[in-house]
């Protein structure tokens, strides 16, 4: 069962290919994502990845790591912060801030922040569902 101040972290990077990937699944095929060219005259000066892929790992550590199987994804809140970029690495945190049993929800902080500068990149707020877990 999860509790409380309770915290999950998640180390993750994202590839050039994956990011190009998920430009191809999604039809955002935003050069300032995909061309290295076209990136390099922005203010990023290279691409960056697509915030809702770097948002997309808060599914997959809800839905298999944390709290894990059974887990319905029910809101989430998001502020980009700084862009992120491919090859990088990356740390997801969950803190959990509430706990409502008698719905089995729980409302978790969820922020990813760059593990070389510590900077904050992502930051927001989730409720989840498991009648198991939580």
């Amino acid at each position: 069962m999860i509790e409380v101040n309770q915290v999950y972290t998640h180390d993750f990077q994202f590839s050039q290919e994956e990011v190009n990937r998920f430009a191809e699944v999604t039809g955002d095929k935003n050069p300032v994502h995909t061309n290295a060219e076209y990136a390099a005259k922005t203010m990023f000066k290279r691409p960056i990845m697509h915030g809702m892929l770097s948002a997309s790992l808060f599914s997959k550590v809800f839905g298999t790591l944390f709290p894990g199987e059974g887990t319905i994804y029910l809101k989430q809140t998001l502020n980009f912060l700084k862009p992120m970029y491919v090859d990088t690495q990356y740390e997801a945190v969950f803190t959990v801030k509430e706990v409502l049993k008698d719905k089995h929800r729980a409302i978790v902080e969820t922020v990813i922040k760059d593990k070389t500068t510590g900077n904050l990149c992502t930051s927001g707020e989730a409720t989840v569902l498991n009648t198991e877990k939580i």
